[in-house]
Formats: C-alpha cells, structure tokens, sequence
C-alpha cells in the first residue's frame, strides 16, 4: 500500500517537473487503423497573443507498420479572414540504415516536424489547421489510400525564443 502511493507521488511530481514551459498548444487526434488519403485532421487553434512569435509543429506517432522512410503531408492554415494558405511537407521518419527518427522506447515512435517557424497570429480570431496526407509509391501516379503505421497526428505551438 505505501509503495503503491510513492510510485503515484513520484510519477506526480515527475509529470510536474517535465511540464514544458514553452508549449501553447499541444493536441493529438487518433487515426483510425490506417490514414485515408481524403481523411483531413484538424486543430482549431485557441487565439494567441499578436505581439508574441511561436513556433509550429506537426507531431506524427507511428509504429512498425509504417512502410515509408518519408512522410509527405498537404497542410492548411485558414485566417479567420478566410485566406488559406496551403503547402506540401516533406519529412524524413528514418535513417538510411532503416532505424526509425522520432523518440520512444517501443515500436511507437512520436516525431516533433517543423512546420513553421517565428510567426505571429494578427488577425483576430480562431485559425484552423489542417492535415492531409500525400503519400505515393515510387512510380505510382495514384497516391497510396490507406496510410498503415501512422497512429496519430498533432500539432503543437511553443512560445518563440526572442533573441
């Protein structure tokens, strides 16, 4: 019973300590058992400061059953003035040698993706973002329609460093 209630204090005040000062914003969302090619993941992003700079990330879980050294993602930022700005992403998710990028201990692996760095939110209002993937074959014009390997897909902002 005593050493039941050490494990939960320690594991309370390690969650306590590693509480990440910088993060904002910081949402997952399941995939499924595979990731459709026409199935859109989106994050409502809270309102943020407009005199303050953050950094965005795409965060990515996946396990063994991911068939791909790469990942490549179409990404929407809508402006609550509705302007939408859409890119193509292009991630490495491992080492030539096949190893897997990303930390974890198991076959999950979580990879923190660049998305955008020192931006600032001046319109008022709630911007949306969105995340689709764009995974093909080598030689394949058709892209692949069901993504296997990926469990989950966040985005994450952190306050900026200012120099």
């Amino acid at each position: 019973m005593i050493k039941s209630k050490l494990v939960i204090v320690v594991l309370l005040s390690l969650s306590v300590i590693s509480c990440d000062d910088k993060q904002v914003f910081d949402q997952y969302q399941a995939v499924s058992e595979a990731w459709e090619i026409d199935e859109k993941v989106s994050f409502a992003l809270p309102e943020l400061d407009s005199l303050q700079t953050y950094n965005l990330f795409v965060n990515i879980r996946n396990n063994n059953e991911y068939r791909f050294s790469n990942l490549f993602l179409i990404s929407e930022m809508k402006f609550p003035n509705g302007k939408v700005l859409t890119d193509t992403l292009e991630y490495e998710m491992a080492k030539p040698s096949g190893e897997w990028l990303g930390s974890g201990f198991s076959d999950l692996k979580e990879n923190k993706l660049w998305y955008k760095e020192n931006i600032r939110f001046v319109e008022e209002g709630v911007y949306t973002i969105t995340l689709q993937h764009a995974m093909r074959k080598n030689g394949d014009t058709n892209g692949v329609t069901s993504l296997e390997g990926v469990t989950d897909v966040g985005f994450r902002i952190e306050h900026a460093q200012n120099p």
